[in-house]
């Protein structure tokens, strides 16, 4: 198989993480004789500092001419006092608008040797932790009209949450696909017994449900999905949600796995191409210092090889390869722990392809 892969490191500490996981790609295009070809573009603040803006058309470019996209972080202190339409986050924000990207994959996987990592209770995370949360990512509230207006006399704000039928109708198909990659679950998060949206988004998941009879589909309103997520995670296997809901919950579920630095994403559209992200931010305070944890960023390359390239046998055996490495007590510094051996960002990547190589 060959594929193109346009490569945007950005800020922080993007570049160091980043680098590791082409070093795992490089590893399983050895390993199972795929050729994989990379294009290192600009974005954010790096872009800002070499061409005065977050994202550049040339950039938009590249991401809509290959096969998928891999990216680091962006953003830093060094450009907070930019004016809003030219922060480094909204190169974040256009590349997503750009290439059609309305849904959003965030994975919430505790690994077993990271459970002490985890705030819930042993025996809630002894049931195992390890659901997909599938987010709406270009309409709801966050995409509305926002307006803030003096009426009789005091400041009145007004935000705008529309959905039209055919953006449920289509995250909530790509939540079916990934179930059936999984273990054929889907949880569909609203709040149906208050807002006029949710009970268009819970008519239409219903109905979209139905067309998959070999997924087994349930409604949940959002307030019971968050406080199921920390009494009872085991339970779910893809919750599929709306944009602000998503957002909220999706935070919540990455604390419950205990470290940030191991969480991926993937953000997708129509048809196959993707831009696969790990959580975390771009960390300024550790940048080029050898200390980030570059795994979120290599199970992002992994998510990228199972959804975009359909190459799930690889991409299990790079989550292999982190669990032989995890096994191993090595660690980076954001999740060390008593008898482990503390390890900087190239040496956990080497660890990985080592592992994987095997």
């Amino acid at each position: 198989m060959r594929k193109r892969i346009t490569v945007l490191k950005g800020d922080g500490i993007g570049p160091e993480i980043v680098n590791e996981a082409l070093k795992v790609l490089e590893a399983i295009a050895e390993k199972y004789n795929h050729h994989f070809a990379y294009q290192c573009m600009d974005i954010g603040g790096v872009s800002i500092d070499r061409h005065g803006v977050p994202l550049t058309q040339e950039t938009i470019d590249a991401c809509l001419d290959s096969d998928s996209v891999l990216l680091g972080a962006v953003g830093g202190p060094k450009w907070d006092g930019l004016p809003g339409n030219i922060r480094p986050e909204k190169g974040l924000l256009g590349i997503r608008k750009a290439m059609g990207l309305y849904a959003n994959l965030r994975p919430a996987r505790l690994f077993p040797q990271l459970a002490d990592a985890s705030p819930l209770r042993r025996e809630i995370v002894e049931n195992g932790i390890d659901f997909v949360v599938v987010r709406e990512l270009i309409g709801g509230v966050y995409f509305g009209e926002h307006k803030t207006e003096e009426v009789n006399g005091e400041l009145v704000a007004t935000d705008v949450m529309p959905y039209a039928e055919h953006e449920i109708e289509r995250i909530v198909n790509v939540a079916m696909d990934i179930a059936k990659k999984r273990r054929n679950r889907v949880t569909s998060v609203d709040k149906a017994n208050v807002l006029d949206t949710s009970r268009l988004w819970r008519k239409v998941a219903t109905r979209v449900a139905s067309e998959h009879p070999d997924v087994e589909f349930s409604n949940m309103l959002v307030d019971n999905a968050a406080m199921q997520i920390v009494k009872n995670p085991a339970q779910f296997d893809v919750m599929v949600t709306e944009n602000m809901f998503g957002d909220i919950l999706t935070d919540e579920a990455s604390m419950i796995t205990g470290s940030i630095g191991m969480i991926p994403s993937a953000s997708l559209g129509d048809g196959t191409r993707g831009l696969y992200e790990p959580i975390h931010g771009s960390a300024p305070d550790i940048a080029g210092q050898d200390k980030a944890n570059p795994i979120g960023t290599i199970l992002s390359a992994a998510m990228m090889l199972r959804y975009s390239f359909d190459l799930s046998k690889e991409a299990d055996a790079v989550e292999a390869a982190v669990a032989s490495v995890l096994d191993q007590g090595l660690r980076t510094a954001d999740n060390m722990a008593e008898g482990c051996t503390l390890i900087g960002c190239r040496a956990m990547g080497d660890a990985i392809v080592s592992a994987l190589m095997r």
